[in-house]
C-alpha cells in the first residue's frame, strides 16, 4: 500500500471522563504493584505518626489536644473499617453498629474496672498487662454477639434489617443503663486497666496514663509524647493490621461472595453462592473489629457510662463510611479523620459566642445532602475490577486504544 492510499485509523476507545482528585488518587494507588505499595504506604505510616508528634500550625488543634484528637482517629478508623465490611463490601445496612462498639468496651471495663463485681484484686486482670488479656476477649465477644445476633436476623433485607440492628444498638445501651449490678448503671466504670509500658519517676503511670502530658521541649521522642500520641500509634499498629487481613478476605473467595451480595443477592443465590453464610462472615467480622476499637476506646478514656454509646455516635459511624466510599478500605479511613478532626478543629472558631465544632451535626448532615447530590458514591469509591488475577487482567486491557493506534500506524 502506497503513502497516498494509507487511510488514517482513528481509535474507537471511549475517551476518559474528567476525574476528581480522589479518582486520580484511587487510580494512581490501583496501578502500583504490592511492594510498591507497601514501599509507599509504610514511610506514609511512619510520616503520620510523626504529624501526631510534630502538628504543623496549619493542621494543629488549638482548642484541644491534637495527640488525643489523633487518637480519637485512629479508633474511628478502626470502627469504620469494621462497618465498611459489613456496609461496604456485603451491602447490609447496620444501624446499630455502636452496639458492637459498646460491648468491646463493656467487656474490658467489666473485667478490670474496680467497680465491677467481676473485678477481682489478684490474678491476671488486675495485672499491669490486664488490657492485652482482655482485648482477644473483648474480640471474642463481639463476635460472639456479631453471630448470636445475625443468626436469626441476617434473613431479613433492606429496611427490616437496618430497624432490627438499630434496635440492637439501642438494646445494648438500655441494658449497660439498667443492669447496675453488672455495669455499675449510669455511674459508669472507672479505673479501666491500660498497658502500664514505660513506668518510671517522671511517667508514674506509664506512657499510656492519662496523666502523661508529654514534655514537648525534650529531645526524647518517647518523652515527648503524651497519652493521646501513644495510643495513637498503638492505634494505626491494629489498623495496619485489620486493614491486612480485611484486604486478604477481599481477594479471597469470600471477598468476591460479598460484592456478589452486594449487586444482586438473588442472582448470587441463584449462581450457588452460599448468601446467608457469607453475609453471617460479613456480621461477625465486622463485629470483632467494632469490639477491638471498643477495647480500645476504654483503655484510652479510662471511663464508660451508657450515654457514650447511643445512636447519633452509630450514625457518625455510618457517616465516615459514606462521606468516605462505600467499599474502599482507604477511603472509610480518609472519612473517619474528617469526622474526628473537623468538629475538633472548628471547636476554637467562635461566631457569635458559639463555637462551631457544636454544631458538627449540622454540617454533616448538609455534607451528606450535597455528596449524595453530586458524588453519591463518596470521595473515594471502590473502582470495580477482577479480584482474581487482577492486576494482570487491569495492566493488559489498560490502555485499548493505544493498542488499535499503533495496528493502524503500521498497517
Amino acid at each position: 500500500m502506497s503513502e497516498a492510499t494509507k487511510v488514517p485509523v482513528t481509535s474507537t476507545a471511549p475517551q476518559p471522563r474528567p476525574r476528581g482528585v480522589g479518582d486520580a488518587i484511587r487510580g494512581w494507588w490501583g496501578g502500583l504493584s504490592r511492594p510498591a505499595q507497601w514501599a509507599v504506604g509504610v514511610p506514609a505510616v511512619i510520616v503520620l505518626g510523626l504529624i501526631a508528634l510534630f502538628p504543623p500550625p496549619g493542621i494543629d488543634t488549638p482548642g484541644t489536644s491534637f495527640g488525643g484528637v489523633m487518637a480519637q482517629f485512629a479508633m474511628y478508623a478502626l470502627i469504620a473499617i469494621g462497618l465498611n465490611v459489613v456496609v461496604g463490601q456485603t451491602g447490609l445496612l447496620d444501624l446499630g453498629y455502636v452496639g458492637f462498639y459498646a460491648v468491646g468496651a463493656y467487656t474490658v471495663g467489666i473485667l478490670t474496672s474496680p467497680n465491677s463485681p467481676f473485678h477481682s484484686n489478684s490474678g491476671v486482670f488486675d495485672s499491669k498487662w490486664a488490657w492485652l488479656v482482655c482485648v482477644p476477649l473483648a474480640i471474642l465477644a463481639t463476635a460472639a454477639s456479631g453471630l448470636i445476633l445475625g443468626t436469626p436476623t441476617l434473613r431479613l433485607r433492606g429496611d427490616y434489617l437496618a430497624i432490627v440492628t438499630l434496635g440492637f444498638g439501642e438494646i445494648v445501651r438500655l441494658l449497660a443503663d439498667n443492669l447496675g449490678g453488672v455495669t455499675n448503671g449510669s455511674l459508669g466504670l472507672a479505673g479501666i486497666a491500660y498497658p502500664h509500658l514505660g513506668e518510671s519517676k517522671t511517667h508514674t503511670g506509664g506512657y499510656f496514663s492519662s496523666g502523661n502530658l508529654g514534655d514537648r521541649n525534650s529531645g526524647n521522642l518517647l518523652d515527648r509524647a503524651n497519652s493521646g500520641v501513644w495510643w495513637f500509634w498503638i492505634g494505626m499498629l491494629l489498623v495496619v493490621v485489620v486493614l491486612i487481613l480485611v484486604g486478604n478476605l477481599e481477594r479471597s473467595r469470600v471477598g468476591r461472595a460479598w460484592v456478589a451480595i452486594r449487586e444482586d443477592e438473588d442472582a448470587a443465590e441463584i449462581m450457588g453462592v452460599p448468601t446467608f453464610k457469607f453475609k453471617l462472615w460479613a456480621f461477625t467480622i465486622g463485629a470483632a473489629v467494632g469490639g477491638l476499637s471498643g477495647a480500645l476506646y476504654a483503655g484510652q478514656v479510662q471511663f464508660i457510662n451508657p450515654t457514650g454509646f447511643n445512636v447519633i455516635n452509630s450514625m457518625l459511624f455510618l457517616c465516615a463510611v459514606v462521606l468516605g466510599g462505600q467499599g474502599n478500605k482507604l477511603g472509610v479511613i480518609v472519612g473517619a479523620f474528617l469526622i474526628v478532626y473537623l468538629p475538633n478543629r472548628f471547636m476554637s472558631v467562635n461566631v457569635g459566642g458559639q463555637s462551631l465544632g457544636d454544631f458538627k451535626y449540622l454540617f454533616f448532615g448538609l455534607t451528606l445532602v450535597v455528596v449524595m447530590i453530586f458524588r453519591p458514591q463518596g470521595l473515594f469509591p471502590a473502582r470495580q475490577k477482577l479480584l482474581t488475577y487482577s492486576r494482570q487482567v487491569y495492566r493488559a486491557v489498560r490502555r485499548p486504544g493505544q493498542a488499535t493506534e499503533a495496528t493502524g500506524a503500521g498497517a
